[in-house]
């Protein structure tokens, strides 16, 4: 009878700092990721205090985690912004994955196994699933989480390192693609065969279909952002 009653007095201590600045990190990306903080826009930390009822200790501290992923920026004499999308950063972020995903299978190659792609395939219908919602940011973070699997077990923590520092701009490519006319988030073939290709047993393949799906990539968001602005 006592155990239950430890588990209950556990859920309600309070909330840690560190986590409480992860969890308005969290709503501060949600918000810029869905449009609800325009692209461009400029924020402050009075207004973000008001907006997400906190106090400025944390926010700052989620501010500066929301910063290191490229999704704002402060820009001295002028202010922070969110980052506003252009074709040029499109093509960096997808040609800095074009070369991050080759190196992560070059380096999981040899070393996959059945946890690998019991663990991709349940990834692959979470995408896929998300095409039944009208939520274009879980959408995005669907497929952000379907390609960081491989960095996770590559076993190379610098290049896992790399990549988290831009899976937050490219979720946000993500979702502005997503949100366009007549998009309804992930085309539901889009990743098959990347994922038949990353469970087979021709590495070459692979890495043709890397180059490949990100050229895709660039297009189609090139040509979204273009007629954009």
């Amino acid at each position: 009878m006592n155990k239950p009653q430890l588990m209950s007095q556990n859920r309600v201590r309070p909330v840690k700092r560190e986590t409480f600045s992860n969890q308005i990190a969290a709503n501060l990306r949600r918000a810029i990721i869905s449009g609800e903080i325009e692209s461009g826009s400029q924020i402050t930390e009075s207004d973000l205090a008001a907006r997400f009822g906190v106090s400025r200790g944390p926010l700052r501290e989620a501010m500066g985690q929301v910063a290191a992923e490229g999704l704002i920026e402060t820009i001295p004499y002028t202010g922070t912004r969110v980052l506003k999308l252009s074709p040029e950063d499109v093509r960096e972020i997808y040609s800095l994955r074009t070369a991050l995903e080759t190196l992560a299978f070059r380096e999981l190659w040899d070393r996959r196994d059945e946890a690998f792609a019991r663990e991709l395939e349940v990834r692959h219908k979470e995408l896929i699933s998300t095409l039944e919602l009208d939520d274009h940011v879980s959408s995005s973070e669907a497929e952000v989480r379907f390609h960081s699997l491989v960095y996770e077990m590559s076993g190379h923590k610098l290049l896992l390192e790399s990549w988290r520092r831009i899976a937050g701009r490219l979720q946000l490519y993500l979702a502005e693609h997503q949100r366009a006319p007549g998009r309804k988030g992930p085309i539901v073939d889009a990743h098959e065969r990347y994922l038949q290709l990353a469970l087979g047993d021709r590495l070459d393949l692979m890495l043709k279909e890397i180059d490949a799906h990100m050229q895709r990539g660039v297009k189609q968001i090139e040509q979204y952002l273009g007629v954009a602005e």
